[in-house]
């Protein structure tokens, strides 16, 4: 066989070898772009979850806090009937 034959069947084997080489890579990038994808989509999943919580949270700790507030007026209003009412009172 000629050795132009042999130059040309190497060239091919080179380019067939560097096609799936290219292809293989660009496989790769797009797994690892879709597990990127996955990834983001759970990280904000957990910060929607941990957003709602907290805003749960804040409600209750703004209620328990009104909560508190109105016992608090409520115990200052028995302390003044209890000051009204003591007899020892100077």
């Amino acid at each position: 066989m000629a050795t132009w034959i042999w130059i040309v069947i190497a060239i091919a084997a080179v380019v067939v070898l560097a096609v799936f080489l290219f292809a293989g890579r660009k496989a790769k990038q797009r797994r690892a772009v879709a597990e990127q994808r996955e990834q983001a989509q759970e990280l904000r999943q957990e910060a929607t979850q941990r957003h709602r919580t907290a805003k749960e949270r804040e409600s209750l700790a703004q209620e328990l806090a009104e909560r508190a507030k109105a016992e608090r007026k409520e115990g200052d209003k028995a302390a003044a009937q209890a000051a009204r009412v003591d007899p020892d009172r100077d």
